[in-house]
């Protein structure tokens, strides 16, 4: 037994490290996948105004030894790695390591206390199922999981630091400064946190020792924590996740707020492609999702106990929480109104004497900056929007179903793969198949499957530990029969609805790279361009950001509450009793 557990825990080991050296050599190879000349970025970064002449670029080849190629330089890099030395910035001139480190401890303190906002308000969603003992469909923590973090940041800056002047709106000096950029993080990461926690807990409510304890006096206190220790060793990762995702990416909320993260650090350094800084940069989040990983790892093998190493683990029974129809259908029908009442204008029309005007019969979600109708731009750039998230949501769904049956092997991808931002994968990939909407589907596809991965993983770990399976096992039931009937059927429909959950954020997702040119591009009339080409004059038009932004909380709540509709409906069917016939008595 405690062999193929060796097998499998080096196996696990050397994807990590595979995964690793590949994510740092395309990070080295970055200006030569871009073909352009390092060279001319290096020149410019380190002086707008100098002349890019034939002597000043040969200067800077020989200054960073580029004339060596790209191989050589990794190998020097990795070399000095070893000896624990970064290398020097080839911007600024000094030493990588003290910025990765002022960086990344910057970007803890944040990671802290927007945990703590993400926790707080997961509490919140949470407490009326621990009171009720049922869950709602899940709309509204789903709408507050779709709230774009970079929106959000704008609006808090607006209203709390600059007209009321309650906080700073930028910088790094004190805990105050914090407050903001934590706020921005953490709603919709606690959203999200809160939402499966809540999606749970109902099942476990239903079993029987929670009735027994009531039965006995036991504290409703008690019970809850109870509860809660049950359902959350399968959430356990999903924890970690979104406090490495709290930390990578923030580049957008660390960019809105002047923060010097780790984040921010790593946009920079790739943008002027000083690539010791970089690679630092990237190392060092690499190794937080590592050793993040680790720890919940850890943490859920102490709750689970050894019920999950005896195989004697009692899983709670598949409750889904049903939606009331009124729900999705309202949703749809706002949807449809907008997105069809959009398409029957014209986004690409130009009217400069109404640029920023408000809402009105002729322009019913008001005008941008050029003027355009932002109704128009809305319902023409959701099926761009939706249908790319949806897809990538897809492909996610089913990578992470596969990879769950393969969880050593699949960890220290997953580990390696949450712990890059978005924007670092945009601009390799950008770098490597140039800048469009199918550049951004494929790099947010490649790092959106984790933490589905993560939680098929923790689900298919326990079902295969659960006693009920090893009975199916004694009494003879084939593989494919349990695999069919009994584990597939117990993980699909919970990674399912959390890949739901996560349409919005893929479409987010979309919408960043789309702000750093890395996916759709103007005029294109994609709902992340519409958030991006409006948070300049927020202020002044708040409804051209409002507009995407509440479609996409819809489009959330929607996909969420239908889910919970379809799903209710069919356990309905499934346990209809059949009518009882009535028998002749014998002999009457």
């Amino acid at each position: 037994m405690k062999a193929p557990i060796r097998r499998l825990a080096g196996a696990a080991a050397l994807t990590r490290l595979f995964c690793l050296i590949a994510v740092l050599a395309a990070v080295g190879l970055l200006p030569w996948l871009s073909g352009r000349d390092p060279a001319l970025a290096v020149l410019r970064a380190r002086s707008a105004e100098q002349d890019p002449t034939k002597e000043a670029l040969d200067s800077v080849r020989r200054d960073l030894g580029l004339d060596a190629g790209p191989l050589s330089l990794l190998g020097g890099w990795a070399s000095d790695l070893l000896r624990g030395d970064l290398g020097t910035s080839w911007v600024s001139g000094t030493e990588v390591l003290p910025s990765v480190v002022s960086g990344l401890q910057v970007s803890l303190a944040l990671m802290g206390a927007s945990l703590a906002v993400a926790l707080l308000l997961a509490c919140t969603l949470v407490a009326p199922v621990l009171v009720r003992g049922r869950a709602s469909a899940g709309a509204w923590a789903a709408m507050l999981a779709a709230v774009p973090e970079f929106l959000l940041a704008t609006v808090a800056l607006l209203v709390f630091g600059v007209w009321f002047g309650w906080l700073p709106t930028s910088g790094w000096v004190g805990p105050e400064n914090m407050v903001l950029p934590a706020v921005a993080l953490g709603v919709p990461g606690g959203g999200l946190l809160g939402r499966l926690v809540a999606d749970a807990l109902p099942a476990v409510l239903d079993e029987r020792w929670v009735e027994l304890w009531r039965g006995a006096g036991v504290s409703r206190a008690r019970i809850a924590g109870a509860a809660l220790r049950r359902v959350l060793p399968p959430l356990v990762p999903q924890f970690g996740m979104v406090s490495v995702g709290l930390t990578g990416g923030a580049v957008a909320v660390e960019t809105v707020f002047a923060v010097p993260g780790i984040g921010r650090t790593a946009l920079g350094a790739a943008k002027s492609q000083d690539l010791p800084l970089l690679q630092g940069s990237v190392l060092a989040l690499l190794a937080l999702g590592l050793v993040t990983g680790a720890l919940a790892a850890l943490a859920r093998r102490r709750l689970l106990g050894p019920a999950l190493r005896d195989a004697s683990l009692s899983l709670p029974p598949a409750r889904p929480v049903r939606a009331h129809p009124a729900i999705p259908l309202s949703l749809f029908t706002v949807l449809a109104v907008t997105i069809g009442w959009g398409l029957s204008r014209d986004p690409y029309a130009v009217n400069t004497t109404d640029r920023l005007a408000a809402p009105s019969w002729a322009h019913p979600l008001g005008t941008d900056g050029l003027g355009r109708d932002v109704l128009a731009r809305l319902g023409h750039g959701a099926a761009s929007t939706v249908g790319t998230a949806a897809a990538v949501c897809l492909l996610s769904l089913l990578i992470a179903l596969a990879l769950g049956f393969l969880p050593r092997i699949a960890e220290g991808a997953a580990d390696i793969a949450n712990a890059l931002p978005p924007v670092i994968v945009g601009i390799l990939v950008a770098a490597a198949a140039g800048p469009g909407t199918g550049g951004a589907a494929l790099a947010v596809a490649l790092i959106s499957w984790p933490a589905l991965s993560a939680h098929a993983a923790a689900l298919v770990q326990e079902v295969r530990a659960s006693a009920f399976l090893t009975a199916q096992r004694a009494i003879g039931a084939s593989p494919f029969w349990i695999l069919t009937r009994h584990v597939l059927p117990s993980v699909a429909a919970p990674v399912a609805r959390h890949a739901l959950l996560r349409l919005p954020g893929i479409a987010l997702a979309l919408a960043s790279l789309g702000f750093l040119g890395l996916g759709a591009q103007p005029p294109a009339p994609e709902w992340g361009l519409l958030l991006d080409e409006s948070r300049a004059y927020v202020e002044r038009a708040p409804w051209a950001a409002l507009a995407p932004a509440v479609a996409l909380a819809l489009l959330a709540g929607l996909a969420v509450s239908g889910a919970a509709l379809t799903q209710g409906r069919r356990v309905r069917r499934r346990v209809t009793p059949a009518p009882v016939r009535k028998e002749t008595p014998v002999g009457v």
